[in-house]
């Protein structure tokens, strides 16, 4: 599997509260995580590190040779973080009230699992066309759901920054998770919310179509996001499954 990534603190930001990372446990099992940090200050920036460098190095460490399971693992470690942003916020008032959204892949060959909290978002491209994995936790997405709002409506509502769930804000920590059979040439794309608000799906989905390296592919995401105004910080991920990939076990 092929992997490149791409960060960039935006053309209104002041300074990069995004996080991301690649892994690779001791059985070649994958994880890739972004994570998009929540909080004034240098706030949103610490909780977002937090969670990538503690989620990641406790996969490095994991002898895990299979999916099968995994969720129940993913749980804890998302769990143990949740409570390390709380008592770093309780502990240094500088850093009060900061969380993270996260989105991860966890891939081992043929198979995927992809967890998020929050809007940082997951999608599969897939026989030239994109489908989004994720399920935002916000508040304009409960109102599509509900029937209150269409997805049109959605895209320039002011509240749609206005997340219902993340790390580090209470005791819920429990992620979505959503398995995927990976087939050969199949793209996974993982991204904050400073890529969404900028690039309707459609104009992702022709970078993702285009015969160019898995870099330039994020750094055109990137540039797009910025060319559109670049409202937030924007950080991408791709990976691409090989040309054959092992059946599911």
């Amino acid at each position: 599997m092929q992997i490149a990534y791409q960060s960039s603190t935006g053309k209104v930001r002041d300074k990069n509260e995004d996080a991301v990372g690649v892994f690779k446990n001791k059985h070649g099992l994958i994880l890739a995580l972004i994570t998009d940090g929540i909080g004034g200050n240098n706030a949103g920036e610490v909780a977002s590190r937090m969670v990538v460098t503690h989620i990641g190095a406790s996969f490095e460490k994991t002898a895990i040779d299979t999916l099968d399971g995994i969720e129940g693992w993913f749980e804890k470690q998302l769990a143990e973080a949740n409570a390390a942003i709380i008592d770093e916020s309780n502990t240094d008032l500088r850093l009060k009230g900061m969380g993270t959204t996260i989105v991860a892949a966890l891939v081992d060959g043929g198979k995927s699992i992809i967890a998020n909290i929050g809007d940082s978002r997951g999608y599969i491209f897939s026989n030239q066309r994109l489908f989004q994995i994720t399920e935002d936790h916000s508040y304009v997405n409960e109102l599509v759901k509900h029937g209150d709002l269409t997805p049109d409506q959605a895209k320039n509502n002011p509240y749609k920054n206005i997340i219902t769930k993340s790390l580090g804000i209470n005791n819920d920590s429990a992620a979505d998770f959503k398995s995927y059979a990976v087939q050969p040439n199949d793209q996974i794309l993982l991204c904050t919310d400073g890529l969404t608000n900028m690039v309707d799906d459609p104009e992702i989905e022709k970078i993702l179509a285009r015969q160019e390296p898995l870099q330039a592919k994020c750094n055109s995401l990137v540039a797009l996001a910025n060319q559109n105004g670049g409202l937030d910080n924007i950080t991408v991920l791709i990976a691409k499954a090989d040309s054959e990939v092992k059946p599911d076990e």
